[in-house]
């Protein structure tokens, strides 16, 4: 389900903006507009989908126009033009009275600089959103407790904002926008002014919490690092205009233009590329109800492999190897059970490359890539995983994004 829909968004900074809109669609550039006509280019033609529930990261570097996009979508900044839809509801037709009621409803913003009043507490600056919400003490006390739970800074309600560190005072503005209970978090550089060890946690923190809340947020970044691990999809802006949206992987792989080329040029692909793009589909597999040594070992044969993964009731219970299928079928055995081996490396679709390394180095056996009901997805051996690391090599049946 689409939450924001951005359609065709403009922002130009100067007195006369509907000049300059036919310059950016002859083509001309930002650098070239602002020397002609002395206006800013801040967004330009900027289309794109958030889906509720979802993080999107807006990435770019130092003026790509990503800051302006973001407060944009609440207003903060008047677009020029376009169409910024909400549940439905185009945001840009709203009156100001009307704006305020709606941002209170739906918008929660956490800015870079923590913006905490340094006079009220922990508690106080927590509840502030509430307050001008006119909520009752009681109430508005109560939620903000909640929130300062969630972030997990209980405790230190009466404290002061010089009191806390640099991550336990963005974990305050977190607890604010919490507080307000909006459907939609915008994230301007959250976490850029704190320091790369307190950074991480706080990403991290931000994972497990949405988790649990769902909400959907925009968060701005200009590390393209913090955008992979938190972005379910990535929009990368340069000069105003977006060059390209999609996954991280979609964006690494498969690179729009030479722009976005250099720029993911030095990036870890362990960290980005997961078990679902390596593994290989397990096209055999033997029944632990029905099967027996016998039809194991003559379906090892028949796909030219020496071990077998055993599923019942559609979950994967084991493995079975040929030279232990071949030893109970000369025994008289019957069934797998004697020989079903259920110690095996299990991990999820969305395992990182980087964390497959150091199980495959102390298995001796293939990893099963298995999805939430512990149903078999696909298989993992160590020269799949070498191969679609490897510069130019396949991943997932593509290569460098295109089919092999």
């Amino acid at each position: 389900m689409k939450k924001i829909e951005i359609k065709k968004l403009y922002k130009i900074f100067g007195p006369h903006p509907e000049k300059v809109m036919p310059l950016l669609d002859q083509g001309m550039s930002k650098e070239a507009i602002m020397e002609k006509t002395r206006h800013g280019v801040g967004v330009a033609d900027c289309s794109f989908d958030v889906d509720e529930g979802e993080i999107l990261v807006v990435m770019g570097l130092s003026g790509s126009g990503k800051s302006t996009l973001v407060r944009c979508i609440n207003r903060l900044i008047e677009p020029t033009s376009g169409t910024i839809l909400v549940d439905g509801e185009d945001v840009l037709k709203l009156s100001d009275k009307a704006l305020r009621s709606f941002r209170q409803k739906h918008f929660g913003m956490v800015f870079q600089n923590f913006a905490l009043f340094p006079h009220r507490t922990v508690l106080k600056n927590v509840e502030y959103g509430l307050e001008i919400q006119n909520v009752d003490k009681s109430k508005r006390t109560d939620v903000s407790m909640q929130a300062l739970e969630q972030v997990g800074l209980k405790g230190w309600e009466e404290s002061y904002p010089d009191q806390l560190s640099g991550g336990m005072q963005q974990r305050v503005g977190l607890a604010r926008a919490l507080a307000l209970d909006a459907d939609i978090m915008l994230m301007d550089e959250a976490f850029s002014a704190l320091d790369p060890l307190i950074r991480r946690d706080m990403q991290d923190e931000l994972l497990e919490l949405q988790d649990k809340v769902q909400k959907t947020i925009v968060f701005i970044s200009h590390d393209l690092d913090e955008a992979i691990k938190l972005g379910d999809r990535i929009v990368l802006m340069k000069d105003g205009m977006i060059v390209q949206v999609g996954t991280a992987e979609e964006i690494l792989t498969n690179p729009a233009n030479e722009y976005v080329a250099k720029f993911v040029e030095d990036v870890d692909m362990t960290k980005v590329i997961t078990a679902e793009n390596i593994m290989k589909k397990s096209e055999t597999i033997a029944y632990f109800k029905t099967d027996g040594p016998k039809a194991a070992l003559r379906k090892m044969k028949k796909a030219s492999i020496s071990k077998i993964f055993v599923r019942r009731d559609k979950h994967l219970v084991g493995i079975v190897t040929a030279a232990d299928a071949a030893d109970a079928a000369k025994r008289g055995d019957k069934t797998l059970e004697n020989i079903l081996i259920t110690d095996i490396q299990r991990v999820a679709p969305d395992t990182p490359a980087a964390d497959l390394f150091p199980l495959l180095a102390t298995s001796k056996y293939p990893i099963a890539v298995v999805n939430e009901t512990d149903n078999l997805q696909g298989v993992i051996i160590k020269g799949l995983l070498v191969a679609a690391l490897a510069e130019g090599t396949q991943v997932n049946g593509k290569e460098n994004g295109k089919a092999a």
